[in-house]
């Protein structure tokens, strides 16, 4: 065989190969649409799955406070500090 010659196909054997390429294609886009399926149903699991976790914080605080009252003229009203007579329309309960 010389290196120029030009090899010719028998147009059957051509058109078969052709056939055996689309099918081969086809199973490749389907192949593919189902990878992209599957990914984005592993992505919406783990969105689920992180979801059912509550974070929650807990702050705990521990308050005392000295009150030096005097004379006794002070009146410590839910947490704020008054000198002189009561309110009238207060909550303040004296034991």
């Amino acid at each position: 065989m010389k290196e120029n010659e030009i090899i010719t196909i028998p147009y059957l054997v051509h058109e078969g190969d052709m056939a055996r390429q689309e099918r081969t294609i086809k199973r490749l886009w389907i192949l593919c649409i189902i990878l992209i399926l599957l990914l984005a149903g592993s992505n919406a699991a783990w969105f689920y799955y992180e979801n059912q976790f509550e974070d929650v914080v807990t702050t705990t605080q521990t308050v005392t406070q000295d009150v030096d009252t005097g004379d006794g003229t002070a009146i410590i009203n839910d947490g704020v500090h008054v000198n002189g007579e009561s309110e009238t329309n207060s909550n303040y309960k004296a034991n």
